[in-house]
């Protein structure tokens, strides 16, 4: 059955992370990564206000990857936004205990009029990172060729998706952040060297991933949530959460 969100767990050990080995002994509590609690997040439409988030409380736990499933429209990129920090909720508390990405295909930081190396080197700086490992990081991955020296401005869309995923992954952060999977691009290279690479990054880091497609969360993630009328319904499973969302898709 599905948990509500923010609802109460029967056992006040387990509320507070801790694991208990069936045969009595204390395992080492799980480390938060990411909590929210009573998270709420609307805004005006024009015609009525939609509720994004209404009270909702989950974490996020080291070294397990969480998908969450949503329709369009439903808010997948304000709640993503939210856990990195670009966006802030209406009321309750958002806590990072460690270092998380911007989303995936996010551009802001970046200069569209500086070239794809300036931006490497800026961005490196900014995170205190040697700028020359994460040029060179970015401009393999990325397969740009001579377009790496020219300015983003003048990139196509998948170009730039490709080159914030670069820098997603040269920054090494503790949980990465992705809207919708990988960038959308015809490059066979660049999927094959970026999709390697995420799939070690998920040894030892933690993925957040929402999407409306469950077939683009079953790579990434562990357990699993459901976003509908605000609530966020969490799953140890990401099949236990597809039998909710069909279920809603289909009423």
């Amino acid at each position: 059955m599905a948990r509500r969100a923010g609802a109460r767990k029967t056992t006040g050990d387990n509320r507070r992370g801790t694991i208990f080995r069936r045969n009595g002994g204390q395992a080492e509590p799980k480390r938060t990564m990411l909590e929210f609690v009573n998270v709420s997040k609307s805004f005006w439409t024009g015609t009525q206000r939609k509720v994004i988030l209404d009270r909702v409380s989950f974490r996020v736990e080291l070294g397990n990857s969480l998908g969450i499933l949503a329709p369009n429209g439903t808010g997948k990129t304000t709640l993503i936004n939210m856990m990195a920090g670009l966006e802030k909720p209406d009321e309750g508390e958002i806590r990072r205990m460690c270092n998380v990405s911007f989303p995936l295909g996010f551009m802001g930081g970046v200069i569209t009029r500086l070239s794809a190396r300036e931006n490497a080197r800026y961005i490196a700086r900014l995170y205190g990172l040697d700028p020359d490992y994460v040029e060179a990081y970015c401009r393999w991955l990325c397969n740009l060729g001579e377009y790496f020296d020219q300015p983003l401005g003048t990139y196509s869309s998948g170009m730039k998706s490709r080159f914030s995923f670069a820098l997603m992954l040269a920054l090494d952060f503790d949980i990465y952040l992705i809207d919708e999977g990988m960038p959308s691009t015809t490059d066979v290279e660049f999927n094959r060297k970026a999709g390697a690479i995420l799939k070690e990054r998920l040894r030892t880091t933690t993925i957040v991933i929402v999407s409306h497609d469950p077939k683009t969360l079953e790579k990434y993630a562990r357990s699993a949530a459901v976003l509908k009328h605000g609530q966020l319904f969490m799953f140890d499973t990401l099949e236990e959460a597809k039998q909710l969302y069909d279920y809603e898709a289909q009423g």
